[in-house]
């Protein structure tokens, strides 16, 4: 195992919590951890979009959405034996499958062919030209959901 996979592993953290904002802020951190794989794939330009649009923008609307919603603490539940069995069978079979993938010998990728292209020039290009308008209706959307938010967090105008 070599850096590359222990940062892959690293990065790759995901944690859980009953309380939604905790929650939040660890989606934060597992946004700034995939910008960590852009970078391990030197994509230094996706993982700097990443941070700022995903560990930004969006979560600061998701932050707003819950304290909007005033979401509470979710309450302890008691457990099914058919959900947990069917849990423990679940990761039972994932586990299997990631044996089956680790069993592979992991090839190598030619040093001096770059795989994956995450410069300025490869996003923005093919964006502006073959996407442009599903691009300008995601923004459009983004748009009328902040301004919906805002008219629904306004308390009645007199």
């Amino acid at each position: 195992m070599n850096v590359h996979d222990t940062l892959f592993w690293f990065f790759s953290l995901a944690i859980s919590s009953r309380n939604p904002v905790t929650s939040a802020m660890f989606l934060v951190a597992l946004f700034v951890f995939m910008a960590g794989l852009f970078v391990l794939l030197e994509a230094f330009f996706l993982a700097a979009i990443q941070v700022l649009v995903y560990a930004g923008a969006v979560m600061v609307l998701f932050l707003f959405v819950i304290m909007l919603l005033n979401i509470k603490e979710a309450e302890r539940r008691h457990f099914r034996l058919l959900g947990v069995v069917g849990g423990v069978a679940v990761a039972g079979a994932l586990a299997w499958e990631l044996a089956i993938i680790l069993r592979r010998p992991v090839e190598s990728l030619n040093p001096g062919k770059a795989e994956f292209g995450g410069g300025l020039e490869a996003v923005v290009k093919p964006l502006f030209a073959n996407y442009m308008l599903p691009f300008e209706v995601t923004a459009l959307l983004l748009l009328v959901a902040m301004i919906g938010v805002v008219l629904l967090s306004k308390e009645e105008l007199k």
